[in-house]
């Protein structure tokens, strides 16, 4: 699988965000807290919803599966005029992404193993430090072996 190599500009989100790790997963609980909530937000730029992780410097230098990080589940808009109570901004900088169009259930963890396993340690790059996410559009059933996603991985030259 080979990615789409991306200069991506600056993106303004609106969410919820909470810390977990892989091994105390609680996506599930976030997502069920925030999409009743979703049509609260005003200025959105598209319909898709945006799974974002903002990762420690380290996080993948001695990968653990019980290293915390912070999960968002957001949107991105065109502005912050409205943020709807118990709802936070995320400004997620521009720069260049891997970007994997992946079909499968978001519960498959194979792709990220090719992604960081093969694929990061076989191209010229490696990665920026800078949020993770994915882009959840129509095509994507959460759980779900026909579901749609795009993976974007901050990347800069070796």
């Amino acid at each position: 699988m080979t990615p789409r190599i991306l200069q991506t500009p600056e993106k303004k989100l609106i969410g919820m965000h909470q810390t977990m790790s892989l091994l105390e997963n609680k996506t599930g609980e976030l997502w069920s807290r925030f999409m009743p909530r979703r049509k609260e937000i005003e200025h959105l730029c598209s319909t898709d919803l945006i799974s974002l992780q903002v990762y420690s410097p380290n996080h993948f230098v001695d990968f653990n599966p019980s290293k915390a990080f912070q999960k968002w589940a957001a949107v991105e808009v065109e502005l912050y005029n409205v943020v709807p109570d118990g709802m936070e901004t995320l400004i997620v900088p521009g720069g260049l992404c891997a970007v994997f169009d992946y079909t499968g259930s978001s519960s498959d963890t194979s792709i990220f193993q090719y992604i960081f396993g093969t694929w990061l340690p076989n191209s010229a790059y490696e990665l920026d430090q800078r949020p993770h996410f994915e882009v959840l559009g129509e095509k994507y059933k959460n759980n779900d072996a026909s579901s749609e996603e795009e993976i974007w991985i901050p990347i800069r030259m070796i």
